[in-house]
């Protein structure tokens, strides 16, 4: 029987090139990834499957009866990303999602495999790394600092099965930039300058191996002696180089969205808000208020009940504790959207809010309420039907 292999990350550059690499040697290939994989190199489909997998909100479920599938003896993750900024270009929101995607999911991964690679049977796995986890790589800060925990992690990992007297070993591949990748900045996968990099990973994670810098020797051996001789020297130079490359990105890769509200009586008119709200952003932050006393009302669900439910909702990323005035939010969490109902649209408060995000570039965007049903709505039917079984009470 054919045996399987799970390459998460599959579906472009390096992890293609290994997929492919896989077919060729009669694996049926389990592809994880946000995207499908290109077309053009996987023709036929009888020889993988194709399983959306986002490590930036992971689902273990998805693994779920690979993790008991003997037939799937390889495992191999490449998913990754970061980008050549300083630090105070990155919003909150991005690192949390690089130490999510390129660290804390990949962990949660090998965790649910450990039961197979703690096992006598051969079970292979490989993570892609970085040089940059290895060596000083500044204005590559939060990148470097995701891959050099995962680095550190294997090596702990490793030394555990050594130990436990398994042959089987995490082989951390931490090249520096690949050619023939996106990652790179290539427009398209290019198979002829990645394919051979996939053939060496594949033979060295047969071999149990725990580290693989490709071109070690010929450019990389030079470059960790040197960190090693002068860390903050090499640092400088790391510095400078970035700088003059032209590679530097500091655009706002993050749009954040912001709204508040009291969420009383959660109903489908908060749920559409919610849903619409985060068709215009990748990241939405909802302050809750700890009552209705501003609208001259009483809520009938608790604070901390009403933030559990909208937390609840998978079209919000972040509930917090409103401010007195969505303005003040901005100083915490610097949105790009400000969403709120239509009815505002004209008041002082909005009128002073346009004037307050003018030069802030904030867009305020004001949905239509859901007309069939509010708050207000079922606050009044309850009283009113609670008032009805008072009198009716009474009667008998």
């Amino acid at each position: 029987m054919n045996k399987s292999a799970i390459v998460v990350g599959g579906s472009n550059g390096l992890g293609l090139a290994l997929v492919v690499q896989l077919i060729k040697k009669g694996y049926y290939v389990y592809i994880f990834d946000k995207v499908e994989p290109d077309s053009a190199y996987l023709m036929d489909v009888s020889n993988y499957e194709y399983i959306f997998c986002d490590l930036s909100y992971f689902d273990e479920s998805i693994f779920k009866d690979l993790i008991i599938n003997d037939d799937v003896d390889l495992l191999m993750i490449t998913a990754g990303f970061g980008r050549v900024a300083r630090f105070e270009y990155l919003d909150y929101i991005e690192i949390e999602k690089q130490f999510k995607v390129n660290t804390l999911s990949i962990i949660h991964i090998i965790h649910l495999f450990y039961d197979r690679i703690v096992k006598k049977n051969n079970f292979y796995v490989g993570i892609m790394c970085s040089i940059a986890g290895i060596v000083s790589s500044p204005l590559f800060s939060t990148y470097s600092a995701s891959k050099g925990a995962l680095v550190k992690f294997i090596e702990a990992i490793n030394i555990e099965l050594e130990k436990k007297d398994v042959n089987n070993r995490i082989l951390a591949v931490s090249p520096g930039s690949i050619n023939g990748t996106k990652f790179n900045g290539s427009e398209c996968n290019d198979l002829n300058q990645t394919s051979e990099l996939a053939k060496e990973i594949l033979e060295k994670m047969r071999n149990h191996e725990t580290i693989f810098i490709p071109k070690y020797d010929e450019i990389f051996k030079n470059v960790v002696d040197n960190y090693i001789k002068n860390p903050h020297e090499f640092g400088i130079k790391s510095y400078d180089y970035k700088i003059k490359s032209g590679r530097i990105d500091e655009n706002k890769r993050t749009k954040i969205g912001y709204l508040s509200g009291t969420f009383d009586l959660f109903h489908v008119g908060h749920l559409n808000l919610l849903k619409n709200a985060k068709m215009y952003c990748d990241y939405l932050i909802v302050g809750v208020h700890p009552d209705a006393t501003h609208k001259g009302k009483q809520t009938f669900i608790s604070f901390e009940d009403r933030k559990e439910i909208v937390n609840s909702c998978k079209y919000v990323d972040k509930v917090v504790d409103s401010c007195a005035e969505d303005s003040d939010a901005w100083n915490l969490y610097h949105y790009d959207f400000l969403f709120v109902g239509s009815d505002y649209k004209g008041t002082e408060r909005f009128n002073r809010y346009e004037k307050y995000f003018e030069d802030k570039n904030v867009d305020i965007i004001y949905f239509p309420y859901t007309t069939s049903i509010s708050s207000t709505k079922i606050r009044e039917k309850i009283i009113f039907n609670t008032k009805n079984v008072g009198d009716d009470s009474e009667k008998h």
